[in-house]
């Protein structure tokens, strides 16, 4: 058993940091490609593509799809939005900060609910629910600003990967340093 749940908070660790590292990535792209139409539409819509990729490898590592029913919804939801965001940016940027408005609410709330179910088996997931909290937050607020007069860009969703980013970080570390202490004990 302790075997598994070592594992388990291994592969919890290096998916929170493989998260991580591509929101860093999307990050330096979205700054760098931020001027150029084609390239920020590619980025918007890989974004949701790559939660909904990462979620459902995630679910399938744990049990599968069945076993995980936040994580299957956020698949779907993911999928949905990578949809959504294509129509959007046919209408404009203002829709398109709507669609990733609504996402960051409803993937935070999934998240919110993985990281409490979690909890009982893994512990250390107070910062993904916390990360969920803050996904609906910021959810609220590009949807509130999506209604504005200014002009959203891409640049507008860089901050809420920036703390997505964050937070897969410093669950990867606070694993890592759970499992040195439980190794150490």
């Amino acid at each position: 058993m302790q075997t598994e749940s070592y594992n388990q908070s291994e592969w919890l660790r290096s998916y929170y940091f493989t998260r991580a590292a591509f929101s860093v990535i999307w990050i330096a792209a979205a700054i760098a490609f931020a001027g150029q139409p084609g390239a920020a539409a590619f980025l918007l819509v890989s974004y949701p593509l790559w939660d909904a990729l990462a979620n459902l490898v995630d679910a399938r590592v744990n049990g599968g799809l069945r076993s995980n029913p936040s994580q299957t919804l956020n698949v779907a939801v993911s999928t949905v939005t990578a949809l959504a965001v294509i129509i959007a940016l046919g209408v404009g940027t203002h829709a398109v900060l709507a669609v990733f408005g609504a996402w960051a609410i409803l993937s935070g709330l999934l998240q919110l609910y993985t990281g409490v179910r979690r909890w009982r088996t893994q512990g250390a997931q107070w910062v993904m629910i916390l990360s969920g909290a803050q996904s609906v937050l910021a959810g609220g607020f590009m949807i509130g600003r999506s209604l504005g007069a200014a002009t959203p860009t891409i640049l507008d969703i860089v901050p809420y990967a920036g703390f997505g980013a964050f937070y897969f970080l410093l669950s990867s570390v606070w694993l890592a340093v759970a499992v040195y202490r439980r190794a150490h004990s």
